[in-house]
Order: structure tokens, then sequence, then C-alpha cells
């Protein structure tokens, strides 16, 4: 009797989720940012009560994958907006549209994956809260403030790769961004694996860390005596434990002076 009343339970929150008759964008649309933070991927536990076995939507019968390792997929994003707003999602969160979050049929709740809109490369990092979206034909529905920082608000649906994020593997940021000196905020955890006097060297080094797949690449640039430093760093890491697994990576690939620190 539990079982299947949770397992109906679960069928109420999902069709909650993700469907677009009467959904609009916020009356404050354009005051939402077009480059909202990503969502920074962290190890959690799964959701007590968005995970069942299998589920039941619309006659069709979906069955949620064990482990989001190494899933990838290509097909049309869309976007829920005001009329889940305020509501609880799959995951027991509630529903912002504000938020870096999405929707997914089948992938375990939480968890992190990088979308790249294929008609102008643009690429975010979302929370997967919730289930959906069940129109045909598409794979993920993004919160407003996710559709609008990859260019899909506008037109309501895009072409999009999916892929999954572990806290371990970090999207690639190919941005050739020298940070001001106050960047790094206060607590922040940093691999770094140079300082030079030259933006051009520290450049170099960034460059060759993001042809070798290395993550999340910048470059910060401090000020001491009047002489400026360029100091190559990646992060920052949502923990201590991805840092050094990010420097294990690091050493074993000949990068010896990488180094852990907090700033």
């Amino acid at each position: 009797m539990f079982t299947r009343l949770f397992l109906s339970l679960v069928t109420v929150i999902v069709l909650g989720s993700c469907a677009s008759r009467g959904d609009y964008a916020p009356h404050d649309a354009a005051k939402v940012p077009s480059n909202s933070a990503d969502a920074v991927p962290r190890n959690e536990p799964k959701s007590r009560y968005g995970n069942p076995v299998s589920y039941e939507v619309r006659g069709k019968r979906y069955y949620v994958l064990n482990s989001a390792k190494g899933y990838q997929q290509r097909g049309v994003a869309s976007w829920y907006g005001t009329m889940f707003h305020g509501r609880r999602t799959s995951s027991g969160e509630t529903y912002d549209m504000y938020k870096m979050t999405a929707a997914h049929k089948t992938l375990p709740i939480p968890c992190y994956v990088q979308v790249t809109n294929l008609d102008n490369n643009k690429k975010i990092i979302v929370k997967v809260n919730d289930r959906g979206p069940f129109h045909e034909g598409r794979i993920i529905d993004l919160s407003y403030a996710a559709a609008k920082k990859l260019g899909i608000s506008g037109t309501g649906t895009g072409k999009v790769d999916v892929r999954t994020v572990t806290t371990g593997h970090l999207p690639l940021n190919t941005e050739k961004t020298i940070l001001p000196e106050t960047a790094g905020g206060d607590g922040h955890i940093y691999v770094q694996l140079g300082a030079f006097g030259a933006a051009d060297n520290a450049e170099t080094l960034a460059d060759r860390l993001r042809d070798s797949d290395f993550r999340t690449v910048r470059i910060h640039r401090t000020v001491k005596n009047k002489q400026a430093l360029y100091k190559v760093r990646i992060g920052p890491m949502p923990s201590r434990e991805v840092a050094y697994s990010v420097l294990a990576r690091l050493t074993k690939s000949g990068q010896t002076s990488a180094q852990v620190i907090v700033d």
C-alpha cells in the first residue's frame, strides 16, 4: 500500500512539472540577467522522493537511471516559468525560475549537466532537480534563467547537447580572461600552477592546460611592489576533495609545481 501511494505521489509531482500550456516568462524578464552564474557541481545524496525505479506519465513508463556517469544526449530543450515558480519539484525542492536548474525524465536527481546550444555554442551548467519535459521530442526543460543564458528564452526551444558533469570534471572554460586582483574572493579554493611576470607566459600555460582538457582555467592578476604577477589557476573548486583530485591529475601529467591554495 505504501509503495503504491509513494509512486502515485511521485507521478503527481512529475505531472506538475514542465508542462508548457499556460506557462509564461516572468513579468520582469527583461531584468533577468543573461549571464547568471552556473550551478556548481556538488556531491549530494540522491533525493529520497525523486528517484523511483520507474514511473508512468500519460501512458508511457520511464525508467530512472542508477547513475548519471557518462550520460550524453542530443535533442531539443525547452523551458518552464511562472506556472511552476514556487511549486515543489520532483526532488522536493521549490522550483525557482531565476536559478540555474533543469528537469529531465530519467537522470538521477540531483545531478549536474552541461547543456550546449548547438546553434550558438553557448554552454551552461544546471542542477537537475525535477522531472520532465513530457512533450514529444524534448529532452530537457530548463529554468527561465538557464534558458535565457543559453539563448533560447525568446524562441522557446533550441537544439542542445546534454552531458553530465561531476565534481571532479568541471566543464572547460575556454575564455582567456585575466581576472582582477579581487576576483578570487575570501576562502575560495584553487589549484595554482604557476605565477608569471608576463601575461603572455601565463596565457601559454593556460592554453596548454585547456588543450589537455583541464577545467575552468583562469588567470588572476595581482600587483606587488608595483609589479604585476599573473597566476594560472584552476577553479574555484566546490571542495578541498575536488581540489586535491584535480591536483593529483595535474601531478600525474607532469605539473609537479601545482599546489592547492585558499584565496
